[in-house]
């Protein structure tokens, strides 16, 4: 019998199926991480497909339905689990990677970025923007306004009775940041600053000039690219 009339069933989709030459972990021994292809990284954290489909071909799938590595990493945890070949064990390890790529963003003090506006802030917090619950997050910065760290501070519904400034500013005091910025996201889509926000950043703003942190922004993120400025309408800052 030929070895193609009866392949195992495993044959099509562990990456062992592969020669070894060829493999991703193999090929990032011999010639280094930067020298693979993005779909060859994810396979290697993946590890395995699933039936009838490699796990380079998952890896590709995955890439081209979320739009590109920045789509993927954004997508929440319930979505990952549902998606064909993923499961909640991968959706874990996934995330966990996303995130130590986002935290060495802003490891390296000579490569960290800086923020010079609401949108460059909106872009380190992109993720946010498809959360299925409300997060608020403090961009800590340095004098030259150098991203230092980005601290989840809150998890759930974000308004005054909830929030302790002095928990807030509890990582910028620690790391003796010059400034921060706040962010936090409205899962409904809509960025439109509620009562509650106005009320929340005037607080804030209030305990940034006791500790001597200046409190550049508060940024409400919606559905996609639209978020909002406190700073920029005046709102909580006058």
């Amino acid at each position: 019998m030929l070895p193609s009339e009866n392949p195992s069933p495993r044959a099509e989709y562990l990456l062992t199926t592969v020669d070894k030459s060829d493999l991703p972990r193999e090929r990032l021994r011999r010639l280094g991480a930067s020298a693979l292809k993005t779909e060859e990284l994810l396979a290697i954290i993946l590890r395995t497909g699933r039936r009838g489909e490699h796990v380079l071909h998952l890896a590709e799938r995955l890439l081209r339905e979320y739009g590109g590595l920045g789509g993927l990493a954004r997508a929440p945890h319930g979505e990952l689990t549902r998606a064909e070949g993923i499961g909640a064990v991968k959706a874990i390890e996934l995330q966990a990677a996303f995130e130590l790529g986002r935290r060495l963003s802003v490891a390296a003090p000579g490569e960290r970025p800086v923020v010079k506006s609401p949108a460059d802030a909106v872009t380190l917090l992109s993720d946010m923007s498809v959360m299925e619950q409300e997060v608020m997050r403090t961009l800590l910065l340095d004098t030259k306004n150098h991203v230092l760290g980005i601290p989840t501070v809150y998890s759930g519904s974000v308004n005054t009775t909830v929030i302790r400034v002095a928990e807030l500013f509890k990582e910028a005091v620690r790391q003796n940041c010059a400034a921060i910025i706040v962010a936090h996201n409205h899962p409904s889509g809509d960025p439109t600053p509620s009562p509650e926000d106005v009320a929340v950043t005037g607080e804030i703003v209030k305990a940034g000039k006791i500790l001597d942190i200046d409190v550049l922004d508060h940024v409400v993120i919606g559905a996609g690219q639209k978020f909002v400025s406190l700073k920029e309408r005046g709102l909580g800052f006058g």
